[in-house]
């Protein structure tokens, strides 16, 4: 029989593991990471709380404060698509649909802001700022998504990016907020939608201009080229 490597081994307690450990456990360690942070002592006490064996809960999360954060993420996108179903956007303009999406991802978080505000600090880490990039990514993406954007090519990346800036801002100015029900914030989101939608607008219209400008503009590569290649007699 062939000796396993230690990867193999690795690899065969992982299937072991039941998914069911992980939700409990990450759960659990949402009370301590105010206090302990992001990390292997959290998990430890989630662990210890709910008497399952240290071992198990670090098998359970291989990855560590990245997998937990990451799997957190997934689970509050999640509760944004619930809160935003197409009964409720189809008959609102994409500002508003978008303004809603972003507000519903926000308030996924309230009730782990502290929990939150810890994985910003995790993620604002070199080592760790791919994995923040891909969970900002995956929520944007998310968004365009529910309320069945049709775009490719150029504007698909384009729309992400620019969203990925009015969503990660508006999420930071709301983790120091303190104003009643988060008004400031909102008011922000709504300042920032309104800068994108100007900008689309000024684009457009830049757009339509310079296709009318230059309709009617002779072709100067092929002038040039009859320049050094007189045409035939």
């Amino acid at each position: 029989m062939a000796c396993l490597g230690h990867n193999d081994v690795m690899a065969k307690l992982n299937t072991d593991i039941p998914d069911e450990l992980r939700e409990p456990l990450l759960q659990a360690a949402l009370t301590h990471i105010p206090f302990e942070g992001w990390g292997g002592k959290a998990l430890a006490l989630a662990a210890q709380d709910l008497k399952i064996e240290a071992g198990l809960a670090d098998l359970a999360f291989p990855g560590g404060a990245g997998d937990m954060i990451d799997m957190l993420a997934q689970q509050q996108d999640q509760k944004m698509v619930d809160a935003c179903p197409d009964k409720i956007l189809k008959d609102l303009k994409i500002r508003e649909k978008i303004t809603r999406l972003v507000k519903s991802r926000i308030e996924a978080e309230q009730d782990v802001r502290e929990a939150a505000r810890c994985a910003v600090t995790y993620l604002a880490l070199p080592q760790n700022a791919a994995l923040g990039l891909k969970i900002l990514y995956r929520s944007v993406d998310l968004m365009w998504k529910t309320i069945h954007d049709p775009s490719t090519d150029f504007n698909y990346y384009t729309k992400r990016l620019t969203l990925s800036g009015v969503y990660s801002s508006t999420f930071l100015f709301w983790l120091n907020d303190e104003s009643e029900d988060f008004a400031e914030t909102w008011a922000f989101l709504d300042r920032r939608i309104g800068n994108v939608m100007q900008f689309e607008k000024t684009k457009f219209q830049f757009r339509a201009k310079f296709k009318k400008m230059t309709v009617n503009l002779p072709n100067i590569w092929q002038n040039i080229s009859s320049l050094r290649y007189p045409p035939k007699t």
